[in-house]
């Protein structure tokens, strides 16, 4: 399949009008022929008018007529055209020549201004005429009378089409070399104006995979800058996708070596001689550190996918995020009764939001985990729904021992631990997702002191139209 040629498309895109506007100017340039044409011939018709008025004369109460002949001769030529003539008395007889001659259309006699020449177009015997009448008085001064006539001369207009055809062929000709002229320039000024667009071809396909440099914009013509801007925009995708990659494989191999570690130590515990009374013992923390790598290997994906998502526009759909706050609550309370925790919702607003539900689902999942984990047993957890102005707010509240205010922007950080929290069992991951989820959203986390003390995490999120 041969792909479409550019220079071929803006060619045929302008020869196409050109073509439409050569056949209406060819159209206007044999008509305005055929106008210069009718005024030359038409001078030839006038002096053969008056030539054959002076033979006409009233004698005797009859009107006579003797006919130049060489007024006729001023019509021959070379082009076969063919002559007619009628002189006619007002009241309708004919004195001499062709008698069915036709008068000028849908005009009356007495209309007809006393030695006023008249041009009109009309069709006789099946041929199309160019016809010239005159309408004069001729006088007997012995008898005291006058008569009403008319002089009518008619001549078929094939010079007249030779002549227009000949102008017209004259105008096509130096019309259709412009059309040329300009296609030609056309294609090379298209040719011209591809250069910057071939050499920032060159330019991309002499890259190297891992150049993370954005393509200089300086140089480039205003109409590339879109183009240009759109592929700099895919090399920082791009980019992030590498390093997001980057960033999860080291994290993965940083942070499975403990859990796994762990797991081959219990095997090897259980395997030893004499260990077998305490076999439930090293299983049992062999599960949890099975249940540890499971757990990170599950946040670092999630925070791989929100890395490769960074900067892309993700499709939204409307949320209710009460109902889904206190669907997620409902999933978390059997971990939080296990630990005698009150975990309750509480539903101040319906609010609707913009979302993706899984990401908003596991933002809220996230930070009831975290109250839960840190905040520890008989605690009092309250998962509230809200709306502030323009925004929904969702706010995690517990009485737990908190996060000290000079650790708060800490602990956003990925596997970062606060002081307090050293010794409960976590990876240090959870904030960061509910950050980066929020970011997605086009929302904001905050920390603050609950009232009593403990802890209150607070995400704010646009609300949809």
């Amino acid at each position: 399949m041969m792909r479409p040629n550019l220079r071929m498309q803006v060619a045929l895109w302008l020869l196409l009008p050109l073509l439409g506007l050569l056949a209406l100017d060819s159209w206007l340039t044999y008509q305005r022929a055929m106008n210069a044409a009718h005024v030359a011939f038409d001078r030839t018709l006038s002096s053969s008018l008056k030539s054959i008025r002076e033979g006409v004369r009233l004698k005797q109460g009859e009107v006579e007529v003797d006919l130049p002949y060489l007024a006729l001769e001023m019509f021959e030529s070379s082009d076969g055209g063919k002559i007619y003539y009628l002189i006619r008395e007002d009241n309708g007889r004919a004195v001499t020549g062709y008698p069915d001659l036709p008068l000028p259309s849908g005009r009356d006699a007495g209309d007809v201004a006393l030695y006023a020449t008249r041009y009109y177009d009309a069709v006789y015997r099946g041929e199309r005429l160019r016809m010239g009448a005159l309408r004069l008085p001729v006088h007997d001064v012995p008898s005291a009378q006058s008569r009403i006539v008319w002089v009518m001369v008619g001549e078929t207009i094939e010079g007249r089409q030779a002549l227009a055809r000949e102008i017209l062929m004259g105008s096509l000709l130096q019309e259709g070399l412009l059309v040329v002229l300009a296609l030609g320039i056309v294609w090379l000024g298209v040719g011209r104006g591809l250069r910057p667009l071939n050499r920032l071809s060159a330019r991309v396909a002499a890259r190297t995979e891992d150049d993370p440099t954005p393509l200089d914009t300086g140089a480039m013509p205003s109409e590339l800058a879109p183009l240009v801007d759109s592929i700099n925009q895919y090399i920082g995708r791009t980019q992030r996708m590498q390093v997001a990659r980057r960033r999860f494989f080291a994290d993965a191999a940083h942070q499975l070596k403990t859990p796994l570690a762990a797991v081959q130590a219990g095997v090897e515990l259980a395997l030893r001689p004499g260990e077998q009374p305490r076999v439930n013992v090293h299983l049992l923390r062999v599960n949890g550190a099975v249940r540890q790598a499971a757990k990170i290997v599950q946040q670092l994906l999630s925070l791989s996918r929100l890395d490769a998502d960074s900067g892309q526009a993700v499709t939204h759909e409307p949320v209710a995020l009460h109902r889904l706050a206190r669907s997620v609550t409902l999933d978390w309370s059997p971990v939080a009764r296990a630990r005698d925790i009150d975990l309750g919702f509480e539903h101040e607003a319906d609010v609707d939001v913009p979302g993706r539900p899984d990401l908003l689902g596991e933002m809220i999942g996230n930070l009831i985990d975290n109250a839960i984990r840190y905040a520890g047993d008989r605690a009092v957890i309250t998962v509230r729904v809200s709306r502030d102005g323009e925004h929904a707010r969702l706010d995690v509240i517990d009485n737990g021992p908190g996060i000290p205010e000079n650790e708060r922007d800490a602990v956003f950080e990925r596997f970062h631990r606060g002081s307090k929290t050293q010794t409960v069992e976590g990876t240090g991951l959870g904030l960061s997702i509910v950050r980066e989820i929020a970011r997605v959203h086009q929302g904001r986390v905050t920390l603050a002191d609950a009232a009593g003390g403990g802890l209150v995490v607070t995400v704010t999120l646009p609300v949809g139209p």
